[in-house]
């Protein structure tokens, strides 16, 4: 049996192959927490390419040309079954949100909030149930996969949403405290709902 740091490029099943699809969105925010992330799961980059590409046939199976919204099962299909799943109000209506275990991030959970069809509305990570979050009081304490975007909409009051640059990215315009505490514009960018970075507007 090859070893996975060969350069054959099929990545590992399981939650390593799904780690391996959040890093690719990562991948052009932090090249450098990427390259450390698969070290320690010991694949190649090839691997992480793979498995994206992989991820995104999985979606495209449907029908289309394009990737289809993902569902419930095709998450489960590599994450396993959900550490919980518990019903939650949208607006007028109520989905069900799926939990799941990312063992790169410990503190962390994947969550998948999903309506009629198991089709998921949102999908990204969230800090995890009694795991104490970060402290927030300045841009400084904006450190790259360091928070979440809820907690940094509760940080930095009122933060407004901003269509992100890709699928699975997402950008929170908000007023952040600098150094000497003098209020700053800034945007902070986000995949699968982790910080990658910020920049003053």
């Amino acid at each position: 049996m090859r070893s996975l740091l060969d350069d054959d490029p099929a990545p590992p099943p399981g939650p390593v192959q799904f780690q391996l699809v959040l890093l690719r969105r990562m991948q052009d925010f932090q090249p450098g927490l990427v390259a450390d992330a698969l070290r320690t799961l010991g694949v190649p980059r090839t691997a992480m390419r793979a498995a994206n590409r992989r991820w995104q046939g999985r979606l495209r199976a449907r029908g289309g040309g394009a990737p289809g919204a993902a569902r419930d099962r095709d998450f489960a299909a590599l994450l396993g079954p959900a550490e919980s799943v518990a019903r939650r109000a949208h607006g007028d209506t109520a989905g069900d949100v799926h939990v799941w275990r990312v063992p790169l991030w410990p503190d962390l959970r994947f969550e998948a909030s999903c309506g009629v069809g198991g089709v998921a509305l949102n999908a990204w990570l969230v800090r995890a149930a009694g795991a104490p979050g970060p402290g927030l009081p300045a841009l400084a304490d904006l450190a790259p996969w360091g928070c979440t975007v809820a907690e940094a909409a509760r940080a930095f009051p009122p933060a407004r949403p901003r269509e992100g640059s890709a699928a699975h990215r997402f950008a929170l315009a908000c007023t952040v405290p600098d150094e000497g505490g003098e209020p700053r514009a800034c945007t902070a960018e986000f995949a699968w709902g982790l910080l990658q970075r910020w920049t003053v507007d």
